[in-house]
């Protein structure tokens, strides 16, 4: 499948504290993101490729308090943002809370983790329009909304329209300029470490290093105010 690294999502409690945040922690400014219709949210976005992970990006993400969602819209969103325990500790501080992985082949990879007895939810078709054209990709979104594993099992996305020849042209990679950020590890602790190393190798996602102990999701990144480590923290 080839499994790798997409990107990281920091979630704030509104998307002018994730800016201020970002150029705190990190020291840039974060570029545009987009809108989600279906689960009312925005994001601002930026590159964090390394050779290690070439795809790799930061995903700042809040709800929308000016989103009007559709009627057939999942009543809970993505990345368990509904929750209450959640909503508590971003409103602190930003968090990161998740990742998400890409592959070519999103059918296979969620019935890859069903063998394994995880329920990954289904693949979800979403677009948004960027000044470089239309991103279209199909993302594993559960209807409950939960991440699992206390947010350290990835989301599972494919970039592109499912008949796409090539989506990785229209990956954001492609549209993001350098920030001065590279994401030089991603580490995970957890109580259920076998199981999460069995997900893993059942869908092909190599380098990301899980061993057993506290709830934990460990992003290191160089930065231009030098090496900055992001935790989770069992949120």
């Amino acid at each position: 499948m080839h499994t790798q690294i997409d990107h990281l999502v920091i979630v704030a409690k509104t998307l002018e504290q994730g800016v201020q945040w970002c150029e705190e922690k990190l020291g840039i400014t974060p570029g545009p993101g987009g809108e989600h219709a279906l689960y009312g949210t925005h994001n601002r976005l930026f590159k964090i490729a390394s050779p290690s992970n070439p795809m790799a990006y930061l995903e700042i993400i809040a709800i929308n308090p000016a989103a009007v969602r559709p009627k057939k819209a999942c009543p809970t969103r993505w990345f368990d943002m509904d929750n209450a325990a959640l909503q508590k500790a971003v409103a602190i501080e930003p968090r990161l809370v998740h990742f998400v992985v890409n592959t070519p082949d999103i059918k296979a990879a969620r019935m890859a983790l069903r063998m394994e007895g995880i329920d990954r939810g289904p693949a979800i078709q979403a677009s948004r329009r960027t000044n470089k054209g239309v991103l279209n990709w199909q993302i594993s979104v559960r209807a409950d909304g939960q991440r699992l594993f206390d947010g350290v099992l990835p989301t599972v996305i494919q970039w592109g329209k499912p008949d796409a020849i090539e989506p990785l042209r229209l990956h954001p990679r492609n549209t993001l300029p350098r920030s001065g950020v590279t994401l030089q590890s991603l580490e995970i602790t957890h109580p259920s470490a076998t199981k999460l190393q069995e997900a893993f190798a059942a869908i092909e996602l190599h380098r990301v290093p899980v061993t057993e102990g506290p709830a934990n999701l460990k992003a290191t990144l160089q930065t231009p105010k030098g090496l900055v480590v992001l935790e989770s923290l069992g949120l």
